[in-house]
């Protein structure tokens, strides 16, 4: 499998603030309302899938938003840069995903628009840091190969031992580089207990709201990662 690594140079970024990844706006939150508007913007909308589509972008941008990306920065050794930040991304990703598949034809459905709305920030995201477009290009198409071989690895991983789970983390996450055990102990631990987090959520508020919640990478209650708050949304499901 190819490296996970994005090709993207960081010396093509101009200014102190482009090479900081964790301190950009959501490029995501552009795309379509995701603020109190949605609601409205929601209401014009007819359909099923319609709804779900504002449900998947809730809950990719939960994945950008939601996420304490300087907490991996730091107890995982990570360099705050757009490859990192991709990376963090590309494993809550998954475990959305991973959720959303047991909602059968809806939740499939939703994880093709969480995908396709994660490829929209990343390009945009390399627009912001003023790469070439033809380099862009390349990068996109090398990374497209790389989130299927990351996810086919996470998918055994999951369905695998502790054991069999750090590897793909190893493989994937820290791209073949990690020498700290502990590291990989703390992931292996976080995904785990994600994984049972969300599974503890009901399908259909996922498939509403698209809320998701992640837990701290370092726990201070762990009795709390049973115990996850039921979202609130009207008739229409917004």
């Amino acid at each position: 499998m190819k490296s996970a690594r994005l090709l993207v140079k960081e010396d093509r970024c101009s200014g102190e603030d482009r090479n900081r990844i964790s301190q950009w706006v959501p490029v995501c939150s552009l795309l379509v309302p995701v603020s109190s508007t949605q609601a409205q913007w929601g209401r014009a909308l007819s359909g099923t899938f319609q709804k779900i589509k504002i449900a998947a972008l809730r809950m990719y941008t939960s994945c950008v938003e939601k996420t304490d990306f300087e907490e991996f920065f730091l107890r995982c050794q990570m360099p705050d840069t757009f490859n990192s930040w991709f990376l963090i991304t590309l494993l809550h990703v998954w475990m959305c995903l991973v959720r959303m598949k047991q909602e059968g034809r809806s939740g499939k459905y939703m994880c093709r628009i969480i995908v396709h709305f994660m490829w929209e920030d990343v390009e945009q995201r390399g627009r912001v840091m003023g790469v070439n477009s033809y380099i862009l290009k390349k990068n996109m198409i090398l990374m497209t190969n790389n989130f299927y071989a990351a996810i086919l690895g996470y998918d055994e991983g999951i369905l695998s031992d502790d054991h069999g789970l750090a590897a793909a983390l190893w493989r994937t996450f820290f791209n073949q580089k990690c020498e700290d055990p502990r590291q990989l102990e703390l992931l292996v631990e976080y995904v785990r207990k994600q994984m049972q987090y969300l599974d503890s959520m009901n399908g259909e508020d996922l498939l509403l709201t698209g809320e998701v919640s992640w837990r701290p990478l370092v726990e201070k209650n762990p009795q709390s990662v049973l115990k996850p708050h039921s979202p609130t949304y009207n008739d229409e499901g917004l």
